[in-house]
């Protein structure tokens, strides 16, 4: 197999390529931003191109803007791409370019060297790979988007000036509705997002959390 490193640390390729090398594979290139990996990637074949997420010249999200460039001019190239967080926002935006011969793993992951070996193996084969954490957390997002998905439009107003602090009678003003009308739309944000009333918890903080979790994501 045939491995091309893109990363801006000399000393991660460096790094990166003696354990490929220990485990029998070849490092054919390395680059430190996205123009030194265009020029190679025109002159050598390789089977799987490594990328950091983050690159010059913003160190934001250069990794995932090649990795698209590259899928257009090279459909048939395996792309891992590395980074130091559990992003999840990166990994959403890898997986809308494609699920196919594609990976996205912590770089803790990579100095075990069987599972990277695994990783490249199975991009080469045509599979997608995605760190289990991001996985796990990709998973929670998504639950909790389908929980607050429960609520209609109006509950949603309601709860957002619930976040905001707003007692029952300072929503009414603030959406034009009696009080008693607040009520039933909270009781109803209550039962959607399955917060029973108990003597130990405040569900009126419990929704405050929810809806400023989804703000945050």
């Amino acid at each position: 197999m045939r491995i091309g490193i893109v990363d801006d640390s000399a000393l991660f390729r460096d790094g990166l390529t003696m354990l490929l090398a220990s485990a029998g594979v070849e490092v054919v290139f390395q680059a430190g931003d996205v123009d030194q990996l265009l020029a190679r990637i025109a002159e050598v074949p390789v089977d799987v191109v490594i990328l950091d997420v983050r690159m010059p010249p913003t160190f934001t999200s250069e990794g995932i803007q090649a990795a698209a460039r590259l899928r257009e001019l090279i459909p048939e190239l395996g792309l891992l791409v590395l980074s130091t967080y559990a992003e999840t926002a990166y990994a959403a935006q890898l997986l809308d370019i494609t699920t196919r011969s594609i990976g996205y793993l912590l770089k803790d992951r990579v100095s075990d060297t069987a599972t990277l070996q695994d990783a490249l193996r199975r991009i080469a084969a045509g599979e997608s790979v995605i760190d289990p954490e991001i996985i796990q957390r990709l998973l929670a997002r998504e639950r909790h988007a389908t929980t607050l998905g429960r609520l209609t439009e109006r509950e949603r107003q309601v709860l957002q000036l619930i976040a905001e602090g707003r007692s029952n009678v300072g929503i009414a003003r603030q959406l034009h509705l009696h009080p008693k009308t607040i009520e039933h739309y909270i009781a109803g944000i209550f039962q959607n997002l399955g917060l029973p009333d108990t003597p130990d918890d405040n569900r009126r903080v419990l929704a405050a959390i929810e809806w400023l979790r989804d703000a945050s994501t």
